[in-house]
């Protein structure tokens, strides 16, 4: 899934008034002790990643949550993305996550496999835990083997490209639903040939749009327990990629490198970018000129190949509250006042109460939600693709390996056969 990681480690958001230290928040602290005992509050710690907008959102909301339930506690633990997950494999290989955690996708096999989480079905069944009212089917993104459901989502997402309007407007091109691999990459011959930019910033290194591809073409990146693909299919790709970036139609990837933390598209180095439809609130920051968002090209004219993903939250199937744990993941979920004060932070919000809730008050938060509802009413959605434990490896490879070949530091084929290897080797573990 869709890890908000470029978002929230660059602090597009502005935060007026509160700050972190002020709310009290435990930015790298792991504390414990489930405070329930000798009759007390019952505490409960809650981790997440993300930047400071979204720590004082979720402070907001636990003050709310602690107000309805006196006699339950939350202590808060944050940080970003990768700090994040290394605390985590540390703490779950001790005993001790947290009861309540921020999850992705790319992480419910890995610690289910381990034991880590909860199936939220048993809080579900006694009545501590609504599972429904969850928009587009989104809920299955939380479940694996067997319908476990150890994730609820929060918020929605999908693979989306945002363009600059203004170049796209200029070249005379007004991307549609149902077009084209074929045409996209005409279209993007055209923004070269008239605009004197090129056309795309490097879409081959980005695995979420790799496994769309694949999807239209009847297969998917992953299968339940392993890559669901050739290494001639991947060499194919990557070799494709290539030869854009040496035509000029794909942005040389050195100055892409050299503009981060900022996109190459709102540093005005191409003028499309593929990337989850909720990123896209960060290009009017950073960039100059007018974004939106356009349809996956596609190849058949119609399957675009997309899912929601979701940023969710899991349980540690070890909590001494697993009552206090649901309650607090109901609240999280559901009440319409968190959804107010969390927006599409997360993604689109997941459950109809959130969402009708909530308003958005600036275009282009409103220009996701319009997407996502015309994306649902194009009826291409469909099942998010399994990701089996080791997948979180195997994405960071992909990128990684997909940057190598478009500077021309590793052949197309040795990096296809050497990201099978590394993936082997993370479904392995």
């Amino acid at each position: 899934m869709p890890r908000n990681r470029d978002l929230d480690r660059r602090g597009l958001l502005k935060v007026t008034g509160a700050s972190v230290a002020a709310l009290g928040l435990t930015a790298a602290g792991c504390g414990g002790g489930d405070g329930g005992s000798g009759g007390g509050p019952v505490e409960l710690r809650y981790a997440w990643w993300g930047g400071e907008p979204r720590a004082v959102a979720i402070q907001k909301t636990i003050k709310l949550f602690e107000k309805k339930y006196p006699k339950i506690k939350i202590k808060p633990e944050f940080t970003d993305y990768e700090a994040f997950w290394e605390k985590f494999q540390t703490q779950a290989s001790g005993g001790n996550p947290p009861d309540v955690f921020q999850n992705s996708v790319a992480f419910l096999r890995k610690y289910d496999k381990r034991g880590v989480l909860m199936d939220l079905k048993s809080q579900a069944d006694a009545g501590n835990l609504s599972l429904k009212n969850f928009r587009n089917g989104v809920l299955t993104a939380g479940q694996v083997d067997d319908g476990k459901q150890v994730g609820i989502p929060v918020g929605a997402n999908t693979m989306s490209l945002v363009i600059d309007l203004k170049v796209f407007k200029k070249a005379g091109i007004s991307p549609e639903f149902g077009w084209t691999w074929d045409e996209y990459f005409k279209a993007l011959q055209k923004i070269q040939d008239t605009q004197k930019i090129a056309g795309d910033t490097g879409y081959f290194s980005i695995m979420y749009l790799y496994d769309l591809y694949l999807r239209q073409n009847g297969k998917a990146f992953f299968t339940d327990t392993e890559l669901g693909f050739t290494e001639d299919d991947l060499t194919q790709w990557w070799a494709d990629g290539l030869k854009r970036v040496k035509s000029g139609l794909v942005a040389d990837p050195k100055k892409i490198e050299q503009a981060k933390p900022a996109s190459g598209l709102s540093k005005g180095l191409a003028a499309s970018e593929f990337t989850w439809d909720n990123f896209s609130v960060r290009y009017e920051g950073e960039g100059d000129s007018d974004y939106g968002l356009a349809p996956i090209p596609t190849t058949d004219g119609k399957d675009t190949g997309q899912y929601l993903g979701s940023l969710m939250l899991s349980a540690f199937s070890g909590t001494k509250h697993p009552k206090e744990v649901a309650q607090f993941i109901e609240f999280m979920v559901h009440d319409p006042e968190v959804g107010k004060i969390m927006g599409y932070d997360r993604g689109i919000l997941a459950t109809t109460e959130q969402y009708d809730a909530y308003k958005p008050a600036d275009k282009t938060s409103q220009g996701i939600a319009d997407y996502e509802d015309e994306v649902a009413e194009a009826g291409v959605l469909g099942k998010i693709t399994p990701h089996p434990s080791g997948a979180d490896v195997t994405e960071a490879a992909f990128l990684r390996l997909g940057g190598e070949v478009a500077q021309g530091k590793t052949k197309p084929a040795a990096a296809a056969k050497q990201l099978f290897s590394e993936a082997k080797a993370a479904f392995a573990g």
